[in-house]
């Protein structure tokens, strides 16, 4: 004969997540409409009708192009985010999107729950990411003037200098700047592009 599971079988959805080199390991635990976090040294316990805002956003780090963060903001003024990246050591980073993006999207829909007033948003505030979009573009320009210099005055090699770093600050800039541009998302919804590691059927 064949048991169901109960809801005190199920494991409660986590997540966990090493944010500096050097430190301590941080977990995140749902447990109903409270949020867990365990940073060794204390145990945290946050009501998720306390989230006023939940925000997605790429976050590349030095050693990785492919970092992604999600930001929640308390009625309280306080702030604090995680990520899908975690170090393991001073110089290797590991990726587990997958659990990442289970967490984040089990989180998304507690939170909606819990306060269908929260916002959900998508990329970086809007005057970051203008500015970002101005200092990115005044770069691209300068290298483009750079390169059309180098090609009027003869000199090939520095042009292709110029043409190298250009694709390059591109390939770099293209993505902070796409998928960081601000959008209102609906209540629970969890971007993608911004959360990687859905499972497809």
């Amino acid at each position: 004969m064949q048991h169901s599971l109960s809801n005190d079988d199920v494991p409660a959805p986590s997540w966990r997540q090493r944010p500096r080199p050097v430190g301590f390991e941080l977990s995140y635990r749902l447990e109903g409409d409270t949020l867990v976090i365990d940073s060794t040294r204390k145990v945290e316990r946050i009501r998720l009708e306390a989230v006023e805002q939940i925000r997605f956003i790429h976050a590349p780090s030095n050693v990785s192009s492919k970092g992604f963060r999600t930001q929640l903001r308390l009625s309280d003024g306080r702030s604090f985010s995680f990520g899908n990246l975690s170090w393991r050591s001073l110089t290797d980073m590991e990726r587990n999107d997958r659990g990442y993006h289970a967490f984040v999207s089990a989180l998304a829909a507690a939170i909606a729950r819990a306060n269908p007033r929260a916002r959900f948003i998508a990329g970086k505030p809007k005057s970051i990411w203008f500015a970002l979009v101005t200092v990115s573009g005044l770069a691209l320009l300068m290298l483009a003037y750079f390169i059309l210099r180098a090609l009027l005055q003869g000199a090939h090699s520095s042009a292709l200098l110029g043409l190298l770093l250009g694709a390059f600050s591109l390939w770099q800039v293209k993505p902070m700047v796409v998928l960081n541009r601000p959008r209102e998302l609906a209540s629970g919804e969890v971007p993608d592009a911004l959360v990687p590691g859905r499972l497809t059927a």
